[in-house]
């Protein structure tokens, strides 16, 4: 559910655009007619071809001369960029690295041979199937198997923003390259692959995709399971409980059995196979748990069981040890896992309107509903009708012209309150898991919230946690899959080129097969520091530091020293007006930057940084601060302003005034009367900050169409309207306000 906020930020933001003001011819009949599409594409692409050039980013620069080449039906040279492709992915996972874009390889070889094109393509695909190994062949299905009618809909809409106008740039000729391609290509190669997959598959896997597991409460779970061809005794299990439904779930099975495992992945009740209505969260726990027993007691499980995934499979599993640890559960390997009501669909206590199309992407039918989901006009322009309307919260749903049941059930819900908290492990369940526990997350994973979390509470409540973190400057698929060397126009560290997914399989090895302790778990807490090429192993979060910075909000600086009188800064900001610019609290699409957006904000900067220091951990802090209203929703953005003037994003935060002090329990401000509004719950990051850097803090008062805006009213937030606005905001941030960050000085 991540990726579709990426997926707005990035449109509303700077991207990857060296040459966005270049413009090339399009031919608006080629919008309406597809005989002129045809024609025009090859010659749109063949001028794209003399303006694109190598680029730092150099996955994503093979990706899009590839995606070029194959519409200007240059062959030969695309299969160069598929290997160029895959040897630069090797560098993070040479395993995997073999098979990418090996649906477009068996392509282009096949419009190389001489033979018509059927027989070249069975030749092609055995051709390309000999050249995989062990490691990566399980994945075959994943990319022969697209989504036709999402492909389609992706694809004209795109074309369809070209109406009425006479040339494209150069970013969007790129983008429609590639969407035209998958739009071409991909049915006829799945059509052809099918037969032929399905051969592969009988050869050397015992596959069962029509398995249905009935529940206690008598509901009913569709799952796969896939064994070895030939599995001669009983095998530990790997188990992936999703709510996602898609083609590569029978490769995550298939992976584990070529592995030596058994590979289960279920599906949350009421998808696929099921005839239950499916619900996101509420029934996981339990279901997860059911699938657990029921694969316990399987003649070809060898009562040892392991689970992992990410994201939403990073909360099945913890959903799953929430009224204790099945017996037959010997380990999770949750990655950037969600905690439901906590860090989706709100954070602090804030709802964020990125997940609002995730409910029908999950819930419109048995599998996934992507044409809806990436219809990027219609989710940005609800957000948008919202904003400029004024109307509740809890008008987004009409606002779009579909009801949304589980939404306005979440509503219900804005403090972190039963309801959310019986859906994962909470307080006390904690202390009854004792089974270890790998978790990964990212610096800049959107659900790293999540994932620390789970982290500290389980720490928090069983001190004796066999509990392991892998942390680093990942994003959200980065910390569950393989790391792009390149992040927001930031290069990583090269120790940070890694496979986290091959992590995770070495931690099976050594958990479920009593093999080798993965080299990089040298402690409990293993994080890398930015910018030193480094590793870092510590046993303890607290470990990680040696040394707290204290900065105090004094006019508009960051001062160590705290005040020696009493002072404030005020702000004012008028919440009713929709022509001023948005606030920003996410992850930036651009890490590295010239200007930083301080929209309703005031900015504190501390001196240069006399030597070099390393900030570890998440930062925190109490602001002391006279409000005017009940309530407000406030914003922190953390900068290293580096010596040339540049700006790196270290973190946010986002929360609610009335929920500082309790997350369960609001508490209103008094209008007028100091308030503290204390904050811990940041996003944690390790980066060396260099000498003559400074540090920046902009804190605001939350206000843009992607998220819910508090008024101050008092009255439930979801149910206020821009009548509750009344008189502007005035704050004031008083001069004993404080953030601390924890750092490490040599």
């Amino acid at each position: 559910m991540i990726l579709l906020r990426n997926f707005f930020l990035l449109a509303l933001s700077c991207l990857y655009l060296r040459a966005a003001a270049q413009q090339f011819p399009l031919p608006q009949a080629a919008i309406s007619n597809d005989n002129a599409l045809h024609a025009a594409m090859p010659l749109l692409a063949n001028k794209i071809l003399s303006r694109l050039k190598p680029d730092e980013d150099t996955w994503t620069y093979l990706s899009q001369l590839l995606m070029v080449q194959l519409t200007a039906k240059k062959y030969a040279a695309a299969l160069q960029t598929i290997q160029q492709y895959r040897k630069a992915f090797a560098q993070n996972d040479p395993e995997i690295a073999g098979i990418k874009f090996i649906q477009y390889e068996t392509y282009v070889r096949a419009m190389l041979n001489k033979a018509p094109f059927e027989q070249a393509f069975r030749q092609a695909f055995t051709t390309s199937l000999q050249r995989l190994h062990q490691g990566n062949r399980f994945d075959l299905d994943n990319w022969y198997s697209p989504d036709v009618a999402f492909l389609t809909a992706d694809f004209r809409r795109q074309l369809a923003q070209q109406q009425g106008k006479d040339s494209i740039s150069l970013q969007d000729a790129i983008s429609l390259c590639k969407r035209y391609i998958a739009w071409q290509l991909l049915l006829p190669i799945a059509r052809l692959a099918k037969p032929l997959l399905a051969a592969e598959n009988k050869e050397r896997y015992l596959i069962n995709d029509s398995v249905l597991v009935k529940t206690r409460d008598g509901a009913m779970v569709s799952a796969i399971v896939v064994r070895p061809k030939g599995q001669q005794h009983p095998l530990p299990v790997i188990f992936f409980f999703t709510i996602y439904t898609e083609a590569k779930n029978l490769c995550i099975a298939k992976e584990a059995a070529d592995k030596g495992f058994v590979g289960v992945v279920a599906n949350t009740r009421g998808k696929r196979l099921s005839n239950d209505t499916p619900v996101p969260y509420e029934h996981d726990g339990n279901d997860a748990w059911d699938v657990l027993d029921w694969i316990s007691h399987q003649s070809w499980c060898n009562g040892k069981i392991g689970m992992y995934g990410g994201s939403y499979v990073g909360f099945t599993q913890w959903a799953a040890v929430k009224h204790g640890v099945h017996p037959a559960l010997k380990t999770i390997v949750p990655s950037a896992a969600v905690v439901p009501g906590f860090d989706v669909p709100k954070e602090n206590n804030v709802y964020l309107s990125f997940v609002y199309p995730w409910i029908p992407y999950v819930t419109n039918n048995k599998f996934l509903d992507n044409v809806t989901y990436y219809d990027q006009q219609r989710w940005r322009g609800m957000q948008f009708r919202w904003y400029h309307s004024g109307a509740a919260y809890r008008t987004l749903d009409s606002t779009d012209g579909q009801p949304n049941p589980v939404f306005q059930r979440w509503l219900e819900h804005p403090a972190y309150d039963q309801y959310w908290q019986n859906m994962t492990t909470y307080r006390e369940d904690f202390s009854r898991i004792h089974i270890p526990v790998l978790s990964t997350t990212g610096y800049f994973d959107g659900a790293q919230i999540g994932a620390m979390y789970y982290l500290r509470e389980h720490y928090r409540y069983n001190s004796a946690a066999d509990h392991y973190l892998v942390i680093g400057p990942f994003d959200h698929l980065g910390c569950q899959h393989v790391p792009a060397p390149y992040l927001n126009g930031y290069k990583t560290d090269a120790v940070a080129h890694l496979s986290i997914h091959q992590l995770i399989y070495q931690w099976f090895d050594y958990i479920l097969k009593g093999g080798k302790k993965p080299a990089l778990l040298q402690d409990k807490i293993n994080y890398q520091v930015m910018g030193t090429n480094q590793w870092k192993h510590v046993s303890s979060l607290e470990k990680m530091n040696n040394d707290t910075l204290t900065f105090y909000l004094d006019q508009q600086r960051l001062s160590l020293q705290p005040p020696v009188s009493t002072g404030f800064v005020s702000r004012q900001v008028d919440l009713s007006d929709r022509a001023g610019g948005f606030t920003s609290n996410y992850i930036l699409s651009r890490l590295i930057t010239s200007d930083i957006n301080t929209s309703n904000g005031s900015v504190f900067v501390s001196e240069p940084f006399t030597q070099a220091v390393n900030i570890n951990g998440s930062f925190l802090g109490r602001l002391q601060a006279v409000v005017n209203k009940k309530d407000v929703d406030i914003g922190i953005d953390l900068y290293e302003q580096l010596p040339d003037g540049r700006y790196f994003q270290l973190s946010y935060y986002l929360g609610r005034a009335s929920y500082a002090a309790d997350p369960e329990k609001r508490q209103l401000l008094v209008p007028g009367a100091v308030s503290t509004i204390s904050f811990s719950n940041t996003r944690m990051i390790s980066k060396k900050i260099s000498k003559g850097s400074r540090l920046v803090v902009v804190i605001n008062i939350n206000k843009n169409p992607f998220e819910e805006i508090n008024y101050g009213s008092g009255k439930k937030v979801s149910e206020e309207t821009v009548a509750d606005a009344g008189e502007p905001v005035h704050i004031q941030w008083r001069n004993d306000s404080f953030i601390r960050i924890p750092a490490w000085k040599d």
